[in-house]
């Protein structure tokens, strides 16, 4: 009988045990993944809660490993591995130069994950939930450094991105207040060119290199257009005879060299961490009559050249006011693409940015993301080797919000249920993929 009984309870104890197991593995596998596997378990919300204190407190320079014992637990529980994520940060040995390669197959999915109107609010939640909602991890988190308050490395921001095993992606900002079409009162073009900055940015260097974060940079977002202030139309347009090259168009050349100028400040001090971007819109005939259209603004002339620049880029939008023209991400990327990939043979492609508004009296936004995926999954733009959604709304009322003439612009993949649905259906394709290839190279 006592053996009987016994064997009763060790039967019972293994049921237990595998229970335990089946749950653990499940707890594990929604965090890899960003999704909480129960809102009601207790258990799980507590160590979502640590994960998420401990990443915030690595971005301020505390060592959660030191004052909370259970952190080698919840890195086994959660599967996370040793080498990454709550409290330790990746540092390429100083012998290498370290980039964020292409893909050999498939192509990065990555995101802005609504870091607030100034694009520079980066939270880990942000990032968590964004990755919950579309039941995937991102490659990289793109997010803006203004340079309003101070030309800063964006340590904290870095930090918080890469504690999630997120490649940080930094738009530096030359601005000092978000004023549209007009040149900046402080950060011009021929300003930095001529070494105004060259002591902040050599502190933003600096600070880049002793964090040794893997980062992925890009200088003056979509600069052909007419928006922002280190845009070449600000900047000398296409007048030949004030600056440099008397036959060369003076604003994309002073662009040029100030994006070259900058990198060459950051090699003198042995920054080899960074892959530098170049980020272009689209030469279409919208906004201002004929700017981005014209040949002097041609993308090319942009360019600081394949010594320079690691990732070319672009961005597509389908329409995000109201009122303005429903065009298809195809039918936009086809017209650009042949331009983009024209301005190097060998530099690997990107849509950096790309999104549509959430409005049925002007489209269905879940078709427009449908064939936006779908023609970039069928092979059809072959260089595109990454896509970065911007996910964020906001509010263009200026006095009084008027129904379906303005007020909220919704650009958010979860802005309907047919629009998330469709993103999480196409994007769980094993082609859209989740972690970064890495090159490293000697240095000299």
């Amino acid at each position: 009988m006592y053996n009987v009984v016994n064997k009763y309870i060790y039967t019972i104890f293994l049921f237990i045990v595998l229970l335990v197991s089946i749950e653990t593995q499940t707890y594990s596998s929604a965090i890899a993944h960003g999704i909480v596997a129960s809102k009601n378990n207790t258990l799980n919300n507590a160590f979502q809660k640590y994960r998420l204190k401990s990443i915030e407190e690595n971005a301020e320079g505390v060592n959660t490993s030191k004052h909370n014992p259970i952190n080698s637990t919840i890195k086994k529980v959660f599967n996370i591995p040793k080498d990454n994520p709550i409290n330790t940060i990746f540092k390429a040995p100083s012998n290498l130069s370290i980039k964020i390669a292409p893909p050999t197959k498939g192509v990065y999915q990555s995101a802005i994950t609504d870091f607030g109107g100034t694009e520079d609010n980066v939270t880990a939640k942000k990032i968590l939930d964004y990755e919950k909602m579309i039941g995937k991890k991102i490659v990289w988190a793109y997010f803006s450094n203004n340079w309003g308050s101070g030309i800063k490395f964006p340590e904290k921001s870095v930090r918080i991105i890469h504690s999630l095993g997120v490649v940080p992606f930094i738009r530096m900002m030359p601005r000092t207040t978000f004023t549209e079409d007009k040149q900046d009162p402080n950060f011009t073009l021929q300003s930095i060119i001529d070494g105004k900055f060259d002591s902040n940015l050599t502190k933003w260097a600096m600070d880049a290199k002793r964090v040794g974060i893997p980062l992925m940079v890009e200088f003056g977002t979509e600069v052909n257009g007419h928006w922002f202030p280190w845009s070449g139309i600000q900047n000398g347009g296409g007048i030949t005879n004030k600056y440099g090259n008397p036959t060369f168009p003076d604003g994309p050349e002073r662009f040029r060299d100030a994006y070259r100028h900058i990198i060459d400040l950051f090699r003198k001090e042995g920054v080899t961490n960074i892959t530098w971007c170049f980020h272009v819109y689209p030469p279409l005939d919208v906004g201002k009559p004929g700017i981005l259209d014209q040949p002097w603004n041609a993308i090319k002339n942009y360019y600081p050249g394949d010594n320079y620049i690691d990732w070319i880029g672009i961005s597509v939008y389908g329409s995000f006011d109201r009122g303005a023209d429903w065009e298809s991400f195809s039918g936009i990327l086809d017209n650009a693409y042949p331009q983009l990939a024209a301005i190097s043979s060998k530099k690997p492609l990107a849509v950096f940015e790309f999104g549509v508004l959430e409005d049925p009296l002007q489209g269905n936004k879940s078709k427009w993301i449908q064939d936006a995926l779908q023609s970039i999954e069928n092979g059809r733009y072959p260089r595109i080797k990454a896509i970065s959604y911007w996910d964020e709304k906001w509010n263009d009322c200026v006095i009084v919000c008027l129904p379906k003439l303005n007020g909220e612009i919704d650009l958010r993949l979860n802005s309907s249920i047919s629009s998330i649905d469709t993103y999480r259906k196409i994007i769980s394709s094993p082609f859209f993929l989740t972690n970064a290839q890495y090159q490293y190279k000697k240095n000299n």
